[in-house]
């Protein structure tokens, strides 16, 4: 979708930087706890909002991406079909610049 950097580390690198520096340990845990709030607030939105909420949600917290990237990509971010999509996008006023 986009261009992006990728780091990666050997895992026998990383026990080893685990081991003997406490803010490793530190870093994975904020990265876990990062990881599983975002997986819920994800799951509990699925169950209380509509589409078009979730949609209204995704530009807040992404701003400019639904410019950058397809909206097929987007619907099926939010559970919904490319048609539901357009219909929300009309509905909203939405222009697709792209």
């Amino acid at each position: 979708m986009e261009d992006a950097e990728i780091l990666v580390i050997d895992y026998e690198a990383w026990q080893n930087l685990h081991a003997q520096h406490r803010c490793w340990s530190d870093f994975l845990v904020a990265v876990l706890e990062k990881g599983f709030i975002t997986k819920e607030r994800r799951e509990r939105e699925f169950l209380l909002f509509d589409a078009e909420k979730r949609y209204t949600l995704f530009l807040e917290r992404y701003p400019g991406l639904d410019q950058r990237i397809k909206q097929h990509l987007i619907a099926s971010y939010l559970g919904i079909t490319s048609v539901a999509l357009s219909r929300i996008r009309k509905k909203m006023g939405v222009v697709n610049l792209g």
